[in-house]
């Protein structure tokens, strides 16, 4: 199986681990993920939530600083490793935590819920940072490439292509248009890399994401014409998961009927485990909850407190309140069976025999 080349950096395992807030994917995960051979993500949004940094006012100030703190613990556990950063292009913070995820060391910004129109200005003057642009359309990874290549002279280092019909968390895609069969994640692959051939003579990674659990997931995407391929909820039961025990306990408990769409007040659907989210919104209406952080750029909770607070509940989640809390998933979380651990994952879908080490890696 090839390695995979996303800008200056080679990684030794054709995989990114997807970017789950909050802090579900932090230090640790990322990490252990880089140290196996993928790229590890520490995913930004609310990432000061839980961090000694926050004192329950200072949102804004805590989250550069415990982002950091993430990258750093990321690169003790892998020194050489490929540690990167989720930024979401819907809070109100994202030019900070990309400046922030650069001046901390990250290698590779995969950014998405939204399209990223002005991350190589963000990323000026660390140009052997990575971009790599979340779309779900040819069309819209087109108009990245003509707004950065114009504005910016420079073109994505990769695109991660994601299917809205299993990806969990925040979608790019209208609610109305998920899960009617029209979309064809593989044909958006291959149509995404004819564009950068034919447009711009670049042959970059195009990585699938959404779907993808074991071994034959993978290797389907690599024979559809994926270069690699983004995991997230397979991740989330491994002993070096950033999520409490209950977060978990919560996969390996669910079903695939639990499992559904939501609405977020950010304005995106999303996919979650959905049985909770009455009592999500009744827990703010009964603490007549205002908008304690400004998380959002654009939020239905902010601005007329429609259905509730989006990062206090994932940030519950991630604490182990599963009663209260939001918990995202991809739709084949429900195959969860056991804990398990990160080396032990790239094992089973690289089909590697024993342990072995990232230095290891062909």
């Amino acid at each position: 199986m090839k390695s995979l080349t996303i800008g200056k950096y080679m990684i030794p395992f054709p995989l990114i681990q997807g970017g789950m807030g909050v802090r579900i994917s932090g230090g640790s995960l990322a990490g252990h993920v880089a140290r196996c051979g993928g790229v590890g993500l520490v995913a930004t949004a609310g990432i000061g939530l839980n961090s000694p940094h926050y004192d329950g006012k200072n949102f804004f100030t805590a989250d550069p600083m415990a982002l950091k703190d993430e990258i750093r613990k990321a690169y003790e556990i892998a020194p050489d490793g490929v540690v990167g950063t989720n930024c979401m292009v819907a809070v109100t913070n994202f030019d900070e935590m990309v400046r922030a995820s650069c001046e901390a060391g990250a290698k590779v910004i995969v950014s998405g819920a939204g399209l990223p129109m002005n991350l190589p200005e963000l990323t000026a003057d660390w140009p052997e940072v990575a971009l790599v642009p979340i779309v779900s359309s040819v069309k819209a990874a087109e108009l990245i490439a003509r707004k950065w290549k114009k504005g910016y002279g420079r073109l994505p280092d990769a695109v991660v292509v994601e299917d809205p019909d299993t990806a969990g968390g925040h979608l790019g895609e209208k609610l109305e248009n998920i899960g009617t069969g029209q979309y064809d994640q593989y044909a958006t692959v291959r149509g995404v890399k004819d564009y950068f051939r034919e447009k711009w003579q670049l042959d970059i990674p195009v990585i699938a994401a959404g779907g993808i659990w074991d071994r034959s997931d993978l290797l389907h995407a690599l024979e559809q014409g994926a270069d690699g391929v983004q995991v997230a909820s397979r991740f989330v039961c491994t002993e070096e998961c950033d999520a409490s025990d209950a977060f978990k306990q919560a996969y390996l408990d669910c079903s695939a009927e639990d499992i559904g769409l939501i609405m977020s007040p950010a304005g995106l659907p999303g996919r979650a485990i959905k049985g909770n989210i009455e009592q999500i919104r009744q827990r703010d209406l009964d603490l007549e909850i205002t908008c304690p952080s400004g998380c959002l750029k654009k939020c239905a909770y902010k601005a007329g407190q429609e259905r509730f607070c989006i990062v206090h509940a994932l940030d519950r989640a991630q604490r182990g309140d599963t009663e209260t809390g939001l918990i995202f998933c991809g739709t084949n979380a429900w195959k969860a069976d056991r804990m398990t651990t990160v080396q032990e994952v790239f094992n089973e879908l690289f089909a590697i025999e024993g342990k072995q080490s990232r230095d290891q890696a062909v």
